[in-house]
This record gives structure tokens, sequence and C-alpha cells, in this order.
């Protein structure tokens, strides 16, 4: 195994520690300024389940105005990908 296979990502060093995440928020795709849920959005979902969009507003800083667009988006590039949202929902590989 090699040493990069053998390295802690930072979501399974904060989760061993139950400490907020360190790294910086230009470092980590998965940081957010939240310190409830150590400052990361894989935790944050996993200690959540699903959430509403005015959580995730609170959650990443920005408006809840801003999350419904980006969910409007992601809707109907699904919808144009023939993606049917309840199934997706259901699928356990998706999460």
């Amino acid at each position: 195994m090699s040493n990069i296979e053998n390295e802690e990502t930072c979501y399974e060093c904060c989760m061993r520690y139950e400490v907020s995440c360190p790294v910086a928020n230009k470092e980590c795709r998965h940081w957010l300024d939240h310190e409830n849920d150590l400052n990361c959005a894989i935790i944050a979902v996993e200690k959540h389940g699903r959430m509403t969009l005015r959580e995730i507003s609170e959650r990443m800083g920005v408006s809840f105005v801003r999350i419904k667009q980006i969910q409007d988006a992601a809707l109907r590039k699904m919808k144009q990908q023939d993606i049917d949202f309840e199934v997706f929902l259901m699928d356990p590989e998706c999460f």
C-alpha cells in the first residue's frame, strides 16, 4: 500500500478526534463555516440527514434564494439527462 493510501482524510481525522476541521476553507472542498458540524459538509449530512434549503443556506453562508437557484439548476440538469429525481433519492449509492 502506498503512503497516500495510508493517509487519513480530513473528514476521517475530524470524526475520529471529534474536532472542527482545521483546514482553511480554500484547501478542502467540504469545508464550511459551521462549527456545530465540525466545519465539514460531509459531517453535516451524516449528523442531520436531509436538510431544508434554509438549513443549507445557513451552513453555506449564502442566501436561501441562492440555494434555491442552485437546486433549480441541478433539477433542470437532471431532467435534461432524463434522471428521475425520486428514483435518484431512493438510490443508496447516491449518498
